[in-house]
């Protein structure tokens, strides 16, 4: 019987969580709830160098906007905690004492400057196979050894890296990889502060939380035949593994903190949708084939399979993901965005609080407005007209829409719109276009400076959709200042002349 699956995403608090760690996250997250298994989230701070305080409240927040739910972890139970792995240094020097007793580690007291003068005459001597630490305290004798500890003397435990050894593993995505342990040197298990290197921490903690399968970036392939070794000096089982194609950016080179690869909660204040960017991010490398791209959370879930990733890179596309958030926004409830599109409104300063929102007034404004949107902020921002009276006119159109030839249809729009009974879409597409042929002329000469008298711009939702949202009072007020507009534009230019 196939043992249960358990996956684990396992962030540094050293920054911000950005698109490429999401992804991993994301795809860790697909895999266990395709097999009804379980997602572990761990903390990895043990390189307290680079520790930024406030990273791991930014990680939680960001997996949870993305709602990616984890089913064990720092903030919920499991029965293989703590799951961050600073609170279990104890476990890694008790482990990193076995193999010291067993022979398969030992203490290295070499001091920094030795270690950087080491590096220099490999690099001087272009040496490559070989690199790395000599071994030369591989050979200190057992009293050396107790001389160096009684006077207090510095050091890190190695791992003793097994000559001529082949390594080889089955990943997940690019099949067999082969490499030979006389290109791995003798690297540092436990640093002398008495915390675990990654590669320690990560084994120990990858077993005793029985995951079953570790799907992380490309970048971690060269660590590899390292880990493996240190399950097999500690008789252990490895995982299978899984490493994910490298995200590039659309200048090229791959994607990094200056290249692109801002943080998840940046898209979030940029007005994108967790769902919109979760469907982008899944097809970064993977495709569940048919062509298909704009997926259900449970679409994805269903149809996620390792198979179907390929090892070539892919390209972080921001304009498709642009478009795929403007599909999102069309498809969301007004109720989904009211929250969101408020807040933007409250930012701008378009109320002073909140209790000032006409509710019914707000969310039908969202929806006019969300389907020719891309973003959050696009809805904010191109609906301002809607509070307040336009004070200004797209100029271009100002010329070819505002002309004194045109100001007797404007006041006879007026009067109409004043006498108008009803004023809901279809009685004010009755007024507009029957006036237009009263006056001999196409609709489209009556809706295009209408629109620019009430919105200031040429563009929007249905100008009699609009006009309704807006109401009787305000569409005539904003028209007659349009007229006036005109007006003193006119008396000016010839008076200037």
């Amino acid at each position: 019987m196939e043992s249960m699956v358990r996956v684990r995403f396992a962030p540094s608090p050293t920054g911000y969580l950005h698109v490429g760690g999401a992804r991993t996250a994301l795809f860790n997250y697909l895999f266990a709830r395709h097999h009804q298994g379980t997602m572990v989230l761990r903390i990895e701070d043990t390189d307290q160098k680079r520790f930024q305080k406030g990273a791991m409240d930014e990680i939680f927040q960001s997996l949870k906007w993305m709602r990616l739910d984890w089913d064990e972890g720092p903030d919920s139970k499991g029965e293989y905690g703590p799951y961050i792995q600073s609170e279990r240094k104890e476990i890694y020097l008790k482990h990193a004492d076995q193999l010291l007793s067993t022979g398969k580690a030992y203490q290295c007291f070499c001091t920094p400057e030795r270690l950087a003068q080491l590096r220099q005459e490999q690099q001087d001597t272009k040496m490559k196979i070989g690199s790395g630490y000599d071994r030369h305290c591989l050979s200190l004798s057992p009293e050396s050894i107790k001389q160096k500890l009684d006077s207090g003397t510095p050091y890190v435990i190695r791992l003793k890296i097994p000559e001529l050894r082949t390594i080889e593993f089955e990943d997940l995505i690019r099949g067999k990889i082969v490499y030979q342990s006389d290109i791995l040197d003798d690297f540092v298990l436990l640093k002398s502060d008495g915390f675990p290197t990654y590669h320690l921490a990560n084994v120990i903690d990858d077993h005793y939380m029985k995951i079953t399968h570790v799907m992380r970036g490309d970048e971690w392939i060269a660590s590899t035949p390292r880990h493996i070794l240190i399950y097999e000096a500690f008789g252990w089982e490895p995982p299978q593994f899984a490493h994910m194609p490298v995200i590039l950016a659309q200048g090229g080179g791959k994607l990094s903190k200056r290249k692109g690869a801002v943080s998840v909660l940046d898209y979030k204040s940029a007005g994108y949708l967790p769902d919109a960017l979760v469907n982008f991010l899944a097809l970064l490398g993977w495709s569940p084939g048919q062509d298909r791209e704009i997926m259900t959370r449970e679409d994805l879930i269903s149809l996620f399979d390792l198979k179907k990733v390929s090892p070539k890179a892919s390209v972080f596309d921001e304009k498709k993901l642009e478009w795929m958030n403007g599909h999102y926004l069309r498809e969301s409830s007004v109720d989904s965005l009211f929250d969101m599109v408020v807040e933007k409104w409250l930012e701008m300063g378009l109320f002073n609080n909140r209790s000032l929102l006409d509710e019914s007034y707000c969310k039908t404004i969202i929806g006019l407005m969300k389907a020719r949107s891309k973003r959050i902020h696009e809805i904010a921002e191109s609906s301002v007209y809607f509070f307040r009276d336009p004070d200004k006119y797209e100029d271009k159109l100002a010329k070819k829409y505002f002309k004194v030839a045109d100001l007797n249809v404007l006041k006879a729009l007026v009067d109409k719109l004043e006498r108008a009974s009803s004023f809901g879409h279809e009685s004010l597409e009755s007024v507009f276009r029957g006036l237009a042929e009263s006056e001999n002329m196409s609709p489209g000469k009556l809706i295009h400076p209408a629109r620019l008298a009430v919105s200031g711009v040429g563009h929007g939702p249905g100008l009699f959709e609009l006009l309704e949202t807006l109401g009787k009072e305000t569409t005539i007020r904003r028209l007659n200042k349009a007229i006036e507009w005109v007006k003193n534009k006119e008396i000016n230019q010839h008076g200037a002349s």
